[in-house]
This record gives C-alpha cells, sequence and structure tokens, in this order.
C-alpha cells in the first residue's frame, strides 16, 4: 500500500490503536497531547508494541525524540513541533516525515524540510480543537496538490465519509479522519465502509 494510506485514522490513546489495528488499518496516528518525556516514550513504545508483526503503520504524532528512541518508522510534525526538532536526527533515524500546514507560509516551510507527506487542514469547520485557521474548503485542495507536486497530500478536518470521493477527486491522496471514526455511534462498522474505499480505488 501507498504510505499513508487513502484512509489515514488519527487517534489518541492505546486502545484506538489496538481497535483499528485490529480492524485492518493500513496508517493509523497517534496523536497523545500533554505528555511528558516518560509518558511519551511509553505510550509510543506500547503503540508499537501493539502494531508489531500487523500491516500496520504507526505514525507517532509530535514526539519525535521518543519516536526515535522507541525505533519508530513514521513521524508527524506539527508547524511549532517543526520547529523545535531536529530534522537532521529525524532523517538519520530514517523516520518518515508528514508536515501539517494552514496556510501559504506554513507549506513554504513544511516544503523546505522535504516531507514524505504534506497535510491540508481543516478542509471543513471541526469541532476537535479550536483552530486559528479558518475552513479551507475543497478548492484549496487541488491548488495545494499543484504546489506539491508528487508529495502526498492528506486533507484533514472535519471530514466525513461522504465527502471522501469529492476530496480525492479534487486531488487529494489520503484523508485522515478524527471524529467520524472516534466519535462515531459504530465506529468499526465506518472504518470498514473507509477500508472498503481503499479497496475499490487500489
Amino acid at each position: 500500500m501507498p504510505y499513508p494510506d487513502q484512509f489515514y485514522p488519527v487517534v489518541d490513546s492505546l486502545k484506538w490503536v489496538e481497535r483499528l489495528t485490529k480492524l485492518g488499518v493500513g496508517t493509523i496516528q497517534l496523536r497523545a497531547k500533554e505528555l511528558d518525556d516518560g509518558q511519551a516514550l511509553q505510550i509510543v513504545t506500547d503503540a508499537l508494541a501493539i502494531t508489531k508483526g500487523t500491516a500496520t503503520k504507526l505514525v507517532v504524532n509530535d514526539y519525535w525524540r521518543a519516536a526515535i528512541v522507541a525505533g519508530a518508522e513514521h513521524l508527524h510534525l506539527g508547524q511549532e513541533d517543526l520547529a523545535d526538532a531536529d530534522l537532521a536526527e529525524i532523517r538519520n533515524a530514517k523516520l518518515t516525515l508528514g508536515i501539517s500546514t494552514h496556510d501559504d507560509d506554513e507549506l513554504t516551510i513544511a516544503l523546505a524540510a522535504k516531507p514524505d507527506y504534506i497535510a491540508l487542514g481543516p478542509i471543513f469547520p471541526t469541532t476537535l480543537k479550536s483552530m486559528r485557521f479558518a475552513p479551507q474548503g475543497i478548492p484549496k485542495i487541488t491548488e495545494w496538490k499543484k504546489r506539491v507536486g508528487s508529495i502526498p497530500l492528506v486533507a484533514i478536518g472535519g471530514i466525513k465519509f461522504e465527502h471522501a470521493a469529492e476530496i480525492f477527486a479534487a486531488g487529494a491522496d489520503s484523508i485522515a479522519v478524527v471524529s467520524d471514526v472516534t466519535q462515531n455511534a459504530d465506529p468499526d462498522a465506518r472504518v470498514k465502509q473507509w477500508l472498503g474505499l481503499n479497496v475499490e480505488a487500489a
């Protein structure tokens, strides 16, 4: 499968990592906030233990030092974390790198880091965190994809399964999903819907 997979759930706990891994999800981002170094290393180590020996790729959000020490292979950084990260050390550890972007300046900064993928968001209004940035809308995906060229583009922010066809048609290579899974009345059924889309597109 390409990296990241078309369906790219973002979750904040080991329970979710385990649940999604069992369902056969190809790429999962672990985004747990406000952890100290010891807690970060523990959760990354435990998450890697869950995905070991499966087809699931675990992407560590923010905690690049923990990712390196724990032997992770994939990392995602927001702009603030990117500013503080040691890119040479990250590359030396052979970690793939995804970077969040919200505007033209951030895209320029992200591209300079030569990432393995770029995330653009929020596409739609999102309730999960207060955003400093207005929703980008679907046309922005097409514009961004022209700018990033062959680098995979991940769309994120308020996206539901019903939007997927339109977002892929606009140029996104992957869709990162949070609440459409974690706040769904039947998360397992929803995940299977998304995974079915992957099969159709493969």
